[in-house]
């Protein structure tokens, strides 16, 4: 069963993600076309990363083959675009307001069950019609776009390129190409894994990776990591403005802000009341509760001075730690730690018998601390009460005894739990949902402790003066930690100089109030054409989590589909109501778009046929502040050589190639098509070597 995740809470998981779609001929039986060539090309704008994944294959079965595309999306991400090559001609996938079709050509439709492992649990799928001929190649790209985890100055991009447990021969060339820019200094940007650094260019606020490989075996993972400053901590926003006519709701802004308050404003850190529920019962057994011990041990070896804690385990008996939360000290820890190293697996899942015991501990808190809830279970309810519905009402109605604000976080280990239950309580309650396989239970607990073990703001609400933004997401605001960052998309009718007011309860209950000017666009920024899309994304992912709370045939929940469906179509972004489908030629769309008015112009080639070099020519219309890429191709589609260059100021450029290929040879005569990359946007002419 694939699971789809909800995010209540804007905390970003790194997820493992594998970088290379699969040419499914067969996936009972494990036989796929042969992956020759992998392209990566990734543009990062702060934290948003728009990735374009292109792949080779060819057909080496011996025989006419039709395929089903399979690509491993990570759960982070967004589906943007398809396209490919076949028998000379490009084409691109339409949107299609109908799921898609997960199974895969064979017997029964069922998966190999590497094949399954690896697609994950939001893989993308695509039936291609035409049949690829054998010995032909096919090119296929995908575009998504994905939000990067921050934690305290660094992020981190893994694109694992293990294709291992899908294929064991040579890939003749992966290559990989990561620019980023950043409205805060870049510190730092490293290729973490051991794979060959071809170019590396840091200019503060913009920077240029690049790993080129030859005839190897793809087994291991890309990981890059790079710091931003934290010594320029606030806000920074990115807009456009569209033309009214041009959006479904006639508002033509989008805008996006990244918010790090700067905790010395208000020096004390919230202290905190945790609750750490954990699931003993007998389904629990062996490495999962082996690993919920360990991430308990992790949780209570890192807690604060001044916090307050305590520990419930259930399955069909409920115990707890201690009667009420005590304060966090070494004895007091050690004692805890003991505790939960005693813990074992047996017996039933008695879910409402542990809130039970464990909110009513919150009747003695109040709003100058964070009261926290992580509560994950492996299975649905047998004991106790059952019905999903009235647990939610039992446990929602113990909550508002207390008469305090408490965050539960939830999460679902393995597929048989009950989604609508945790979903619905952490949306509730200032929280969010997860769902996580057994083997990475201690690791993704851990981590997300780490992310809320010291909070800043809470109960955090955004105004804006004037009154001129509407739609904004994630809605409601999630609170804010410390050395965490908080993203926010919205809307706006018109620009004029905007204030936004973070405000919500500091350390003792005390009012924190952040201010900030936030710079809407006049005009179309088309270095920001991703905005949208990620606008559409946070308000799908907002419409589902209510979605997903109600039945599904309830007149809400069909309402709230429809209106799921309609965006996803307006804006070109796949939700779990729509795929990919219709393909229709683009050579015709390509050239309408060589030339973006107001901002790139392509001035061709000269001298055009050339021997042996030529300067390529373009014309940007305003500061870019970034490095672009030339990719040139043979007549055969093939990649021969990629140039770099650093786009400053507005004018025009000359761009030096010297009529070699990637390897120092010389190019031979043809015609040689030439992609100039500007990250957001594409042109392409032909040139040609004569000899």
């Amino acid at each position: 069963m694939k699971i789809f995740t909800i995010c209540v809470l804007v905390l970003i998981w790194m997820l493992p993600l594998y970088a290379n779609g699969v040419a499914i001929v067969d996936g009972k039986n494990a036989i796929y076309l042969k992956l020759v060539k992998s392209e990566v090309t990734i543009t990062v704008e702060s934290q948003v990363a728009i990735v374009k994944s292109k792949q080779y294959y060819r057909n080496e079965l011996g025989a006419d083959k039709v395929i089903k595309y399979g690509f491993p999306l990570p759960q982070s991400a967004t589906a943007t675009n398809l396209v490919w090559k076949l028998n000379g001609f490009w084409y691109q996938a339409s949107f299609s307001a109908t799921p898609q079709d997960t199974t895969t050509p064979g017997p029964g439709g069922e998966m190999d069950e590497e094949l399954e492992n690896y697609l994950g649990d939001t893989p993308i799928f695509y039936d291609f019609e035409q049949p690829i001929k054998s010995d032909s190649i096919i090119i296929i790209e995908l575009s998504y776009v994905q939000l990067l985890p921050y934690d305290f100055g660094d992020v981190q991009f893994e694109y694992p390129a293990d294709y291992s447990p899908i294929q064991s021969t040579m890939i003749e060339e992966h290559s990989l190409n990561f620019t980023l820019s950043s409205q805060r200094i870049i510190t730092s940007l490293e290729l973490l894994s051991s794979h060959p650094v071809t170019q590396l260019v840091n200019s503060d606020t913009v920077a240029f990776l690049q790993s080129v490989l030859y005839e190897s075996v793809a087994s291991e993972n890309y990981l890059i990591k790079f710091t931003i400053s934290r010594e320029e901590l606030g806000l920074f926003d990115f807009s456009t403005f569209l033309s009214p006519d041009d959006t479904p709701d006639n508002i033509g802004g989008f805008f996006l802000f990244i918010a790090e308050p700067d905790p010395q404003q208000n020096a004390e850190t919230v202290q905190k009341r945790f609750t750490l529920i954990i699931d003993r019962s007998g389904s629990m057994t062996g490495s999962k509760i082996t690993q919920a011990k360990s991430a308990a041990t992790y949780i209570v070896n890192n807690l604060n001075e001044g916090d307050k804690f305590n520990i419930i385990d259930y399955a069909t008996e409920i115990y707890s730690f201690r009667t009420e939360h005590i304060d966090y000290n070494m004895d007091n820890r050690d004692l805890a730690l003991t505790y939960i190293s005693q813990i074992s697996a047996f017996g039933g899942t008695n879910i409402s018998g542990a809130f039970e015991v464990a909110i009513p501990q919150f009747g003695t808190a109040n709003d100058s601390t964070a009261n926290i809830i992580l509560f994950f279970t492996d299975g649905q309810p047998t004991i106790g009460i059952t019905l999903t519905e009235t647990l939610i009402s039992h446990i929602q109605t113990l909550i508002n005894q207390v008469e305090t604000r408490i965050s539960l976080f939830n999460f679902g280990i393995g597929t048989s739990v009950d989604n609508q239950l945790l979903i619905q309580l952490a949306s509730q309650n200032n929280g969010f949902a997860d769902f996580l396989a057994a083997d990475v239970l201690e690791e993704k607990i851990s981590t997300f402790y780490d992310k809320i073990r010291n909070p800043v703001i809470l109960d955090t609400k955004i105004s804006f003066a004037p009154n001129v933004v509407s739609q904004t997401y994630p809605n409601p605001i999630p609170d804010i930690y410390k050395g965490q960052q908080m993203l926010v998309a919205g809307r706006y009718i018109e620009s004029v100089p905007t204030m936004v007011t973070l405000n919500g309860k500091g350390a003792f209950a005390e009012e924190v109030t952040y201010e900030y000017a936030l710079n809407l666009a006049d005009s179309v920024d088309t270095k920001y054409q991703f905005l949208p899309k990620i606008w559409a994304k946070l308000k799908i992912e907002h419409l589902l989590v209510q979605y997903y709370i109600l039945d599904p045939e309830s007149s809400e929940a069909l309402d709230l589909k429809q209106q799921i469906i309609d965006l996803s179509l307006s804006y070109g972004v796949i939700s779990p109501f729509t795929s990919f489908t219709n393909p229709t030629p683009i050579e015709e769309l390509i050239k309408e778009e060589q030339n973006i008015p107001g901002q790139y112009v392509l001035l061709g080639n000269y001298p055009n046929p050339f021997n042996p070099s030529t300067k390529i020519k373009i014309k940007v219309g305003s500061a870019l502040n970034r490095i672009i890429k030339v990719n040139i191709y043979n007549s055969l589609g093939q990649l021969v050589r990629v140039l770099s260059f650093y786009i400053s100021a507005a004018g025009e450029y000359e761009i030096f190639w010297d009529g070699k290929i990637s390897d120092g040879d010389i190019a031979p005569t043809g015609a040689y098509i030439y992609v100039v990359d500007f990250g957001d946007a594409l042109l392409a002419g032909k040139m040609f070597l004569v000899k």
